[in-house]
Order: structure tokens, then C-alpha cells, then sequence
């Protein structure tokens, strides 16, 4: 019975809006290995999640119950209990590569074993204190970029978190966990059915991609929605005081303007989306890793975020509130030769 079981290869970006994928009809996107999922696979067109933020959303995925069940609201919230202990049970060896935003960060959550890589401005912070991320870059005697470092840049008020990745390609966190994923599939014998979790961390703030991505972007014509006086006006006092907040803060090294220009609007979806296609470019890499040594024959790869990020549009900063642009995330599900793909489920759903 054990041998028929499935792997499971689960996916998770953060951050990432559902119009970040050229197949999804964004043609301005360089996504290829995405791409191939969505054409042989099948993708949810209105696939939306449960809350605006990292750890409520991904707590509400990894337990099936919602905020309001769960309890988690805020990313320092405690939780450790996951479905992800049912598969242990079940016979799977379950491995986390990256990002899961359980609290505290290295709980078990059901997995025999985690490569934990948390939030990527932070560094010997209590409640994300060093990672595999952070180790292996001791150990190149490297520290990472970070907020504390950032502040000292003279852009760093006007940059709306985008800064390019200035330390070695291999160092950055999404080529990290890209490269610890394959690593371990080319590494580890296959023994049991096989579940597991890469959780990339961009493309998140600090929007850090490497410089020849960055260029890519910055040369294109991007669609950036015009935001305007009657949309603001229109607003929820909330979501009014929301916008003030993010001038006066600097979440995730991320400085919200109540203006920004054109020139600093593009720049920021060109580092964004930039991180996007670094992240696709490890994609197709584990994909290589999971054929060449033999999951493929067995396997069901879910690709997905845990929400979205205005990006300026609305007049807003990152997530936190209930436009589509962050509750609607892309979602596919690709197994060759176990169902016939090229097929999108138009009818509403939930992570």
C-alpha cells in the first residue's frame, strides 16, 4: 500500500500575486518552468486564501480550520500542530525546505526533518534567530542584507523595498532554499513516499533580486494600474490610517509612500517580479531533481503563495487588507501521467 502512495511536492512562495505567471495570460512575466505546470497541469483561476498575512494564512492551510479557529492572527502567534503529522503517520518521510512560519520557527510540525529559512530583513532576532540561511552564510563569512543595514542606505526612504542583492548569486535565500531542495532530493535515499515543503521567501520584501534579473524588468514596459482620487477617497477609515502607518514604519524594509512617482512605482514591480523569475528558475530545477531521480513516476507537485501584495496599487503598501491583488494567488496542481492536464478550474476555492 505504502508504495502506491504519492509523493507530495509542495511549493510555497511568499507573497505572490495571482498576475506573476506569462501562461496565466501575463505576457510581460519570463516564467517558463511555471509555465509548463499551468499547460500540463491543472490551475485555479480563483483560488483565494484565508488571510492577508504570512502566519494566519499559512496556519489556516496547514491545519484546515480558520483564523478565527485557529487563533492565529499575527505572525508571533503560536503554532505547531499541522496536518503534516498525519502524513508521518501515514508512512511519508516529511521534509520542509524553507519557509513554513510556524512559531516558534524550528517546531517540528510533524516533519522528520526542517531546513529552516525565515524572514529574509531579519537577522539574530529572537523569534527568528539563525537559520539554516543565516548558518550557511557564517559559515562563507557572510551576513546578510538586512533592515539594520539597509537603513543605512540613502535611498532607503524612497526605495519602497527594492534593493538589489549585492552578495554572491548562491547566497540569496530563494537560490538557498532552491539549491537545499535539490540537494536533498540527489541526496537522500527514496525509501518512503515523500512529502515535501519548499517554502521560497520571496518574492517578499526587501524585493532583492540579483542585478542581471533586476535589469531584465527594469527594461520592460510593465502594466502598473493608475491609482486614483476616487479609489483612495472611497477608502475605509482603516484602510485610510493603513496607508499613513506604512510612511511611519518600515516593515520589512519596506518604506510606503503616500505618492510615489512613476519612475519609483516601476522600479519596485521590476524588482518584485524580477524575484518571481528567480524563484521559477529553481522551480525547474527541483523539477530536474524529483525526474532525474525517479519521483516523477509518482508524484503530485502543488505550486502556490500564501497571498498577494499591492505593490502601490490601491495607494498601498505589501498585504493586509482584502483586495484581490492579495487574497488571489496562483494555484497548480501538475502529476504527468497521472491526469490530463492543460485544464483551468474557473469555480471558487480556498487554501
Amino acid at each position: 500500500m505504502a508504495a502506491e502512495q504519492p509523493n507530495i511536492i509542495l511549493i510555497i512562495t511568499d507573497q505572490q500575486r495571482y498576475d506573476t505567471i506569462a501562461e496565466l495570460g501575463f505576457p510581460h512575466m519570463e516564467t517558463p518552468h511555471l509555465d509548463r505546470l499551468v499547460r500540463e497541469g491543472v490551475s485555479f483561476d480563483k483560488c483565494f486564501i484565508n488571510a492577508p498575512s504570512c502566519a494566519p494564512a499559512r496556519a489556516s492551510l496547514f491545519t484546515g480550520y480558520y483564523p478565527h479557529t485557529t487563533g492565529i492572527y499575527k505572525n508571533a502567534d503560536r503554532w505547531t500542530k499541522t496536518w503534516v503529522e498525519q502524513l508521518a503517520d501515514s508512512g511519508y518521510h516529511c521534509v520542509n525546505v524553507g519557509k513554513m512560519h510556524t512559531f516558534p520557527f524550528e517546531t517540528p510540525a510533524g516533519f522528520h526533518e526542517r531546513y529552516v529559512v525565515e524572514n529574509k530583513d531579519r537577522y539574530l532576532e529572537g523569534r527568528y534567530y539563525f537559520d539554516e540561511w543565516d548558518k550557511a552564510l557564517a559559515a562563507k563569512g557572510i551576513v546578510k542584507q538586512q533592515r539594520v543595514l539597509y537603513r543605512k542606505r540613502e535611498d532607503y526612504n524612497t526605495a519602497l523595498g527594492a534593493f538589489e542583492w549585492e552578495l554572491p548569486e548562491d547566497t540569496h535565500s530563494d537560490v538557498f532554499v532552491g539549491d537545499t531542495a535539490t540537494w536533498w532530493l540527489d541526496t537522500y535515499p527514496k525509501t518512503q513516499p515523500l512529502f515535501m515543503e519548499i517554502g521560497f521567501p520571496g518574492p517578499h520584501p526587501p524585493y532583492d533580486p540579483t542585478p542581471e534579473y533586476a535589469k531584465k524588468y527594469m527594461d520592460k514596459d510593465l502594466p502598473i494600474d493608475e491609482v486614483t482620487e476616487e479609489d483612495l477617497e472611497g477608502q475605509p477609515p482603516p484602510f485610510k490610517a493603513m496607508r499613513q502607518h506604512n510612511c511611519d514604519v518600515d516593515h520589512d524594509s519596506v518604506v510606503h509612500q503616500l505618492n510615489p512617482t512613476p519612475e519609483q512605482r516601476h522600479k519596485q514591480r521590476a524588482y518584485y517580479l524580477a524575484n518571481v523569475s528567480m524563484i521559477d528558475q529553481k522551480v525547474g530545477e527541483v523539477l530536474e531533481a524529483l525526474d532525474r531521480n525517479g519521483y516523477l513516476d509518482n508524484s503530485v507537485v502543488i505550486f502556490m503563495s500564501d497571498h498577494g501584495d499591492c505593490l502601490t496599487d490601491h495607494g498601498h503598501s505589501q498585504k493586509w487588507t482584502m483586495y484581490d491583488t492579495i487574497t488571489r494567488v496562483p494555484t497548480i496542481v501538475w502529476s504527468p501521467g497521472q491526469f490530463e492536464g492543460g485544464r483551468k478550474v474557473d469555480g471558487l476555492c480556498q487554501l
